[in-house]
């Protein structure tokens, strides 16, 4: 699963990297939780565009904002087609823009889960897939939200958790992002597990636990012991 990710990439290290002008005033985050305002990059009138967005989708069907079941991740074995998330995967299929995200190891010696942090060997940001929805409020507003699908881990995470966000290699962002005419099966083929040799993580300090903390020492490495 993905619960909690960094940003930290400068407006200008994320305009070159994905092709699009990012909000100027966007800030570092270490420590970014489910509900908050993220950005995402979609393509619109064939350009790629950043938007900030809620993170925890929100089909545009629901009847009210708080669902009975939580949308921050879609399993990719099963978003295409289920009932939350099959409209947004053959419409609305988005970047979610991170630095390296976060999983906690569950240890058998301890009750305290030890915090990781994962991100690319060359520390580039990096595009997990993402679907966004747009929903009509009650009182008439519009609220965008998106999801993270999520996979199998590599063999350099599992033994951190068993699952992993889909990362998107540049070459296939395109593809994903393209709003019609893409092949579903040849989609869902681009939801596998990232290259292990292209990742690298550490512990961390479970000062990242509380969402309240967001600061570089939520990222900093730690001895595994600390």
């Amino acid at each position: 699963m993905c619960g909690r990710f960094a940003l930290y990439s400068d407006p200008e290290t994320l305009a070159r990297r994905f092709g699009a002008q990012a909000p100027a005033d966007l800030r570092p985050r270490y420590n970014v939780a489910p509900t908050q305002s993220i950005p995402i990059v979609r393509e619109d009138d064939g350009q790629r565009r950043f938007a900030l967005v809620r993170w925890r989708l929100i089909p545009h069907w629901a009847k009210e904002m708080e669902l009975g079941y939580n949308t921050i991740n879609a399993r990719a074995e099963t978003g295409a087609s289920s009932p939350a998330y099959r409209s947004a995967f053959r419409h609305r299929r988005c970047l979610i823009v991170a630095d390296g995200w976060f999983e906690w190891e569950a240890r058998p010696d301890s009750k305290r889960k030890q915090p990781w942090f994962i991100t690319l060997r060359d520390h580039e940001p990096m595009a997990f897939a993402g679907l966004w929805d747009r929903w009509h409020s009650p009182d008439g507003a519009d609220v965008e939200s998106c999801t993270i699908i999520v996979t199998d881990a590599n063999d350099r995470t599992r033994t951190i958790h068993p699952r992993m966000p889909v990362i998107l290699a540049p070459d296939h962002w395109d593809t994903w992002l393209a709003p019609e005419g893409s092949d579903p099966e040849m989609l869902k083929g681009l939801l596998r597990p990232y290259p292990a040799d292209d990742v690298t993580a550490w512990p961390v300090s479970t000062v990242v636990n509380k969402t309240r903390n967001d600061s570089p020492e939520c990222i900093a490495r730690i001895d595994e012991e600390g």
